[in-house]
């Protein structure tokens, strides 16, 4: 029997690339108000979007309960004895710890590691894929494992946005809170280090810091996988990918859309890149 991936719906993985791997899906909860959802599952990203453009006070996010996990855990212990679950920063979300404390709930008797990637989207939904891919060729838990470990070292997310409003209200601004009163029409590049988010740079107007992003790209010798995706820019995120498709092959680019828990930071305008290295 494979071994089972799960992730959570900060990974921003297409529906159709999580049931061709087989990747187990926890979304996390999207709090408008009184309403709630889950992020992918009950609101479109389409719908998601409208209302965090329109509406004058922004959306909550929570993480999934331990019962959750529990549940999803049970269910793939009855088609495998090896289980990894992958999920984001701990540093963003509490979704880690409730993956812990869901596996010390089984009953079942498989085998589950739970690894913090100190990513998020298409950081976290590469290191998915992988993950995967090595299940489908055979590899054991251990070997996936270890695999993760090393690859998490070598993963990069990074993007630009068009305000820090949203990662600011949100309280997720991390140290790029360096950049808040930024001059007009400066668009700040941001990324993730050691779990969190950082300031990177700052480039005047939008069409630089794509370029900048691109160059960004090109700058790393070894690249295995690479995926860009937006908030509310699918034009823009498609030429960008055109871009880098001078320097990695553009029919394998992951084009993916920003789910509505990370979208809730990134706010609408959003580009970014998630690579592995090696």
């Amino acid at each position: 029997m494979s071994v089972k991936i799960v992730t959570d719906s900060t990974a921003d993985l297409p529906t159709k690339v999580a049931q061709e791997f087989g990747i187990t899906v926890i979304p996390l909860h999207i709090h408008f108000g009184h309403e709630t959802y889950e992020d992918g599952v009950d609101i479109s990203k389409e719908e998601f979007y409208r209302r965090l453009t329109s509406e004058h006070q922004l959306p909550k996010t929570s993480a999934p309960s331990a019962g959750a996990f529990t549940e999803a855990y049970e269910q793939l212990a009855e088609e495998t004895d090896e289980i990894l679950s992958i999920h984001i920063s701990h540093k963003l979300s509490a979704t880690y710890n409730s993956a812990t404390m869901g596996r010390d709930g089984v009953t079942a008797d498989c085998r589950i590691s739970v690894i913090d990637t100190l990513s998020t989207s298409m950081g976290l939904g590469l290191l998915a894929i992988r993950a995967a891919q090595l299940a489908r060729n055979g590899a054991t838990l251990d070997e996936i494992v270890a695999d993760t470990e090393s690859a998490l070292l070598r993963t990069q997310f990074f993007g630009v946005l068009d305000t820090l409003e949203y990662l600011h209200k949100g309280g997720r601004i991390g140290k790029a809170s360096s950049f808040l009163g930024s001059i007009l029409n400066v668009k700040p590049i941001v990324g993730l280090r050691d779990g969190e988010v950082h300031p990177i740079e700052r480039a005047r107007g939008f069409q630089k810091a794509l370029d900048r992003i691109c160059e960004m790209v090109a700058g790393y010798k070894e690249i295995s996988s690479l995926a860009v995706a937006h908030t509310t820019g699918q034009d823009d995120m498609e030429r960008m990918a055109s871009q880098m498709s001078q320097f990695y092959p553009g029919d394998r680019i992951l084009l993916a859309r920003v789910g509505a828990t990370i979208g809730t930071y990134l706010g609408p305008g959003a580009l970014c890149v998630g690579l592995i290295e090696g």
